[in-house]
């Protein structure tokens, strides 16, 4: 069994499949369709995007379209889905005509990528509600100003359409039985596998019979494994196909909970609801085709000590729900970070869904990179206390970048719980996180900037709980 997918109203089969191969590997190389260009190959520069469009459900009139990097997409995700590449388009797209038009194009090697993010956007896809300026955030250009292309994105606004043919098209190649294959290696010797379950129960039947198979969600990280590591994944299994694996539920107490499967630009608008500063952060969480395809459960389960979302969770005092086989369990979130490269996972077991609960009166979070668009974290801190009657009652500080986890800031917080909110009490705070941390020294920033840092975000904490008129907004700097 291969995988099957419509590119321009084509059913195109491709047979036995590295299960590792990238959609990008199988255009330029199989499909010769050559305008999807290679730049980074690890969905850092948009050179490669492509759109993926899908129902919404098995019954669905929706096609739903997304931007995504075809140089970390693996070929088995986009199996009963339809793709379309730049060459699709046939030069008489409207974001085409703007392009040229207003001369937003100089080398052209990064601009098919430019075009398709932006004809999404025309299409009404994943995130065209976004300022054309976050739309094109995963997008790299250096030999031209964005400009032009800012003013041919804003020249063709989104306007969803419905297209029957290509519903019916979509329908007919859905499959009845989860995708299954195995590829005969001879590189390595030994077949390699794919796997797609259709349900929650089969995911975990599965894993508990093969706990060594790896779990693939958006790729946005084993795809670095495979382009960058030049790793050999023997056995996977990815998730994308589970029903219910996208479900956010509401409860009754504000808390929510968000299944593993859910994708973060499918969240965003829901965890902006939940607190501004969440919203900000998943803003900023790589580029919107990184968004398009990683998860929330992904960015929780591969234990990364920079990963943007635990530090917030973390002070939010979120818990995690994990399973295996027919077991349940949960935990606090803090309590799966076990050390670097390690979590509380049992094999067999995966991350099922996280419980964000309402975030406390005085909540913050804190991103520090290099660029502000689409780049990792040097630190980032998350916020939360309540404080009453002018004490602190509680106090939950994270961060991440700080250690080879994200963690709790234990002393800091000690420093802070039953006493005064005073500008000498959040001092002795950020004393006291050189007890906490003893960051290390990397490309992105020197032990010694990340200890300083961290500090000065909790004096800023003061500053801004004080006089929140007095805030700055990095934003607010570049527009004026």
């Amino acid at each position: 069994m291969g995988v099957r997918f419509l590119l321009d109203g084509d059913v195109i089969e491709t047979g036995p499949v590295d299960p590792t191969m990238t959609v990008l590997e199988l255009l330029r190389y199989r499909l010769r369709r050559t305008g999807t260009k290679e730049g980074c190959a690890e969905g850092d520069c948009g050179a490669c995007t492509v759109l993926v469009g899908e129902l919404l459900e098995p019954d669905s009139s929706i096609v739903k379209w997304r931007a995504v990097n075809a140089c970390i997409l693996f070929v088995g995700m986009i199996d009963g889905r339809a793709l379309m590449t730049v060459e699709s388009l046939g030069g008489s797209a409207p974001i085409q005509r703007e392009m040229v038009a207003r001369h937003g194009s100089q080398c052209g090697f990064c601009t098919p990528g430019f075009i398709m993010s932006l004809h999404a956007r025309s299409l009404g896809a994943s995130g065209s509600e976004l300022p054309v300026a976050d739309v094109i955030a995963g997008n790299l250009c250096r030999c031209t100003g964005y400009g032009p292309i800012l003013a041919a994105g804003d020249a063709v606004p989104p306007a969803p359409h419905h297209d029957g043919a290509l519903v019916d098209a979509l329908s007919a190649i859905q499959r009845a039985e989860p995708l299954s294959f195995t590829f005969d290696d001879p590189l390595v010797g030994h077949a390699r596998s794919w796997f797609a379950p259709r349900s929650i129960d089969e995911l975990a039947a599965y894993l508990a019979d093969r706990p060594e198979a790896r779990i693939v969600a958006g790729a946005t990280d084993v795809g670095l494994w495979v382009t960058k590591q030049q790793r050999i994944l023997d056995e996977i299994v990815w998730v994308g196909d589970v029903r219910d694996f996208d479900l956010i539920t509401p409860h009754d107490d504000g808390s929510w909970t968000f299944a593993a499967g859910v994708r973060y630009a499918s969240a965003h608008a829901i965890l902006a609801a939940i607190h501004p500063e969440l919203g900000e952060l998943v803003r900023r969480i790589g580029g919107l085709q990184v968004r398009n395809s990683g998860t929330i459960g992904g960015n929780i389960a591969n234990g990364s000590p920079i990963g943007d979302m635990p530090p917030a969770l973390i002070a939010l005092g979120a818990t995690l729900v994990l399973r295996r086989g027919d077991a349940v369990r949960e935990m606090p979130i803090e309590a799966y970070f076990l050390d670097y490269g390690k979590q509380d996972r049992r094999p067999g077991e995966f991350v099922a869904a996280v419980r964000i609960p309402p975030a406390p009166p005085l909540f913050r979070i804190a991103k520090l990179s290099k660029r502000f668009d689409s780049d990792i974290s040097a630190v980032c801190a998350a916020f939360a206390l309540d404080i009453v009657d002018g004490v602190v009652r509680t106090a939950r500080l994270a961060f991440g970048g700080m250690a080879g986890i994200p963690k709790r800031a234990a002393a800091a917080e000690a420093a802070l719980v039953g006493q005064a909110w005073s500008e000498a009490v959040v001092e002795a705070a950020a004393l006291a996180l050189a007890q906490d941390f003893t960051p290390l020294s990397d490309m992105r920033a020197s032990a010694a900037y990340r200890l300083l840092a961290a500090q000065n975000l909790i004096r800023r904490l003061w500053i801004e709980s004080e006089a929140p008129e007095e805030a700055l907004s990095v934003l607010a700097l570049a527009d004026g």
